[in-house]
């Protein structure tokens, strides 16, 4: 039996059976796609979101407000719950800071229940391998507190590369000019990416072509890897499972990791990353 609620929001990217088999509390964060009305991220097929950006439609992303974590949590707090919320990096997003404000109103009116609150400063299935550690650890017993320290000291041991296929997307977010969007497109340069210690998106590198993007990852791998410690790998992918098997093709002939989980991109993180992205994710030394 779980001694506290562990909560987390869907730009975490983990599938429903690992939310599930995690036993987590998943506050949605909502997407617009072109004039259609929001809709939860989790209520939008993938194959077709990733349809529609292809053939040219637009989405955007809203934080969760204040309320919408007030009223998911109330329900556990009037029965007297603790809850441990683990939320998406402030750096990229305003979730966070919605959901600790949510949770300082709710402490007021319920003094008696431990409610603590801690910025990932990770995204996509970075912020859902710091919650699957966290999850393993509730497993084996460790209190709130202990979680909480543990997320505390080790978010930044949560190693993201990443890279993209198409820099119109990354243009459109500002992370590059149009300038060299249009010039890398027209000399197949793929950029590689990371999430940085402050939870922001940074260009660390560029590759010329798909394959040698794909092996920067696993460099960037082999340079920063503590896979000797936590030895679970997990990769996304904007809807390129191929890249995403041959990636863990290459992590697993190398590092040899107890498992590794491969997961889609959601509509929350693929609307400004877009269609063809793919994202190693592990414990390491730095990111």
């Amino acid at each position: 039996m779980n001694t506290f609620e562990l909560f987390t929001d869907s730009s975490c990217d983990l599938s429903a059976d690992l939310i599930k088999q995690l036993d987590l509390h998943i506050l949605e964060l909502e997407v617009t796609v072109d004039d259609r009305p929001p809709v939860p991220n989790s209520a939008l097929d993938i194959k077709g979101f990733y349809a529609d950006l292809r053939a040219g439609k637009t989405a955007k992303t809203n934080a969760a407000g204040p309320e919408a974590f007030k009223n998911l949590m109330e329900s556990y707090t009037e029965k007297g719950c603790d809850i441990l919320y683990i939320g998406f990096s402030s750096g990229l997003s305003a979730t966070y800071n919605n959901g600790r404000l949510a949770m300082q109103t709710l402490q007021e009116k319920y003094p008696d229940c431990k409610l603590l609150a801690v910025d990932s400063l990770c995204a996509s299935m970075g912020q859902g391998l710091i919650v699957y550690y966290a999850a393993k650890m509730r497993e084996q017993g460790a209190t709130i507190e202990e979680v909480y320290a543990f997320v505390e000291q080790n978010r930044l041991h949560l190693c993201h590369q990443f890279t993209v296929d198409d820099l119109f997307f990354l243009k459109r977010g500002g992370r590059v000019n149009a300038a060299t969007a249009i010039a890398g497109t027209m000399l197949g340069i793929k950029p590689v990416l990371h999430v940085d210690d402050q939870g922001h998106l940074i260009n660390i590198s560029k590759a010329r072509g798909r394959k040698a993007s794909i092996l920067a990852l696993l460099q960037k791998m082999k340079e920063t890897a503590l896979t000797e410690k936590y030895k679970t790998v997990f990769i996304s992918h904007g809807d390129c499972i191929e890249d995403a098997q041959y990636l863990a093709e290459l992590v697993e002939a190398e590092f040899h990791p107890d498992q590794i989980v491969i997961g889609d991109i959601g509509p929350v993180i693929g609307a400004h990353s877009g269609p063809g992205t793919l994202a190693l994710f592990y414990y390491g030394s730095e990111r």
